[in-house]
């Protein structure tokens, strides 16, 4: 981004992620749902990728969102927003894909992954999270799939990229894209992001202010 318009918008998404970020709601099935109020991201991807992490370098809250390196402890939709102010609300996914937890449960939470996904109106955009060291993998197209069939707009944010080389980086990157190219609903582009080296963190909140102004147009 360099241009004024890039500036504006990358100011805009500081001022965005600057204000003070709060949990708000947990939800372990879709009946459970807050109400549905100005636009909401989420965040979605495998166990341990790094979705917590990447909500607390966000908002620059170190404790926002709960962390742990065991997969799997995120079991519901974690719902954060700025008290007093209903343009965005940011969403935790419970982690799909391997997790210490009963075969059971784990399907209990891609089934609540996959409802919200297809019924969530105010669902405005889904970041799906990927690791750097690693790309895409089966799973994960699974959800591409859905997001697909839902029509609701997704990017791929690739995690951990400080933990990569930068040639690897740009190699996962140009072979993320192309996959992308066979998904209606998907950004052309990838984000590279690291919650450590706050990489691309940048980037991520001018999108999202991005998408408040064109949904404010």
């Amino acid at each position: 981004m360099t241009d004024k318009s890039d500036d504006k918008l990358i100011e805009a998404g500081r001022k965005l992620f600057a204000r003070d970020w709060q949990f708000i709601w947990a939800s372990p099935s879709i009946q459970t749902l807050p109400p549905m109020a100005g636009l909401e991201v989420a965040f979605a991807g495998r166990s341990n990728v790094g979705k917590s992490s990447l909500i607390n370098a966000l908002t620059g809250r170190n404790a926002l969102a709960r962390t742990s390196h065991t997969p799997g402890r995120t079991q519901e939709l974690i719902f954060f927003e700025v008290p007093g102010k209903t343009d965005l609300r940011l969403v935790d996914m419970p982690g799909y894909g391997y997790a210490k937890a009963p075969k059971s449960q784990v399907a209990s939470w891609t089934e609540l992954i996959h409802k919200f996904l297809l019924g969530r109106a105010s669902l405005a955009r889904v970041y799906v999270l990927i690791d750097a060291r690693h790309g895409l993998k089966e799973v994960d197209l699974e959800v591409l799939k859905t997001l697909d069939r839902s029509a609701v707009s997704y990017q791929i944010v690739l995690t951990k990229a400080d933990q990569v080389k930068a040639s690897e980086l740009q190699s996962r990157i140009a072979e993320t894209e192309a996959a992308l190219a066979k998904h209606p609903a998907a950004f052309p582009n990838v984000l590279a992001t690291s919650s450590r080296s706050s990489t691309g963190m940048e980037s991520l909140r001018a999108a999202m202010a991005k998408l408040l102004e064109e949904r404010a147009s």
